[in-house]
Formats: structure tokens, C-alpha cells, sequence
């Protein structure tokens, strides 16, 4: 068993033998060949992301639709949930739309920590 405490690059531990382990550095970076398959995968994501957008569409539409029955037939509440479902389709329209945006973006935060 080691035990080790690293502060600011001096170790401050020894192994089971009293020898100094020296600081402990992780240097482990993502890489697209290290599974078979990973191709296959990147395919799958870039169509669940197509399917999403085609779904965010088609609630855009439903969602307007709703609106303008509601705002015709003078139902405020049919109105108020198609306002809604426009909100919420472009909402949903912009995070798959920027998904690998936001991946990259905290992926680079959290290389900084």
C-alpha cells in the first residue's frame, strides 16, 4: 500500500518499505482509439442529435399551433401552454444544438482545476 501526500510538488509520504514515492501525477488524456467501436458510437450521437432536433421542430410546430387555437378561441390556458411549448422548444433546440460547445467548455474547466 502507498501513502503519499503531495503539496506543491514535494511529496510528503513513504511506501510500505519508507521509501519516498515522490509526487503522484495523473497525465491521463481522452482519446477516440482506445475501444473498438468508439467510430460507431460517435455515428449514434451525431444521429440521436439529428432525432433531436427534427423532435425539437416538430414541437415548435405542434407548440404554435396550440398557441394560435388558443389565442383564436379566446382560452388563455391552451395559449399559455403553447406559449410554452415554443419556449421550450427553443430552449431544448439550443442545448442540442450547443451540446458539444457546453461538453468542450466544462471539459476545458475542468482540465484548469
Amino acid at each position: 500500500m502507498v501513502l503519499a501526500v503531495v503539496i506543491a510538488g514535494t511529496s510528503l509520504g513513504a511506501n510500505a518499505l519508507g521509501h519516498d514515492v515522490g509526487p503522484v501525477l495523473a497525465d491521463v488524456t481522452p482519446n477516440s482509439t482506445g475501444l473498438p467501436g468508439i467510430s460507431t458510437l460517435t455515428n449514434i450521437v451525431g444521429a440521436l442529435l439529428t432525432i433531436g432536433l427534427i423532435a425539437c421542430v416538430a414541437g415548435l410546430v405542434i407548440a404554435a399551433i396550440v398557441w394560435a387555437i388558443g389565442s383564436h378561441s379566446s382560452n388563455p390556458h391552451l395559449s399559455g401552454r403553447g406559449k410554452t411549448g415554443v419556449l421550450v422548444a427553443f430552449a431544448a433546440a439550443i442545448l442540442i444544438g450547443g451540446a458539444n460547445v457546453l461538453v468542450d467548455f466544462f471539459v476545458a474547466t475542468g482540465k484548469g482545476i
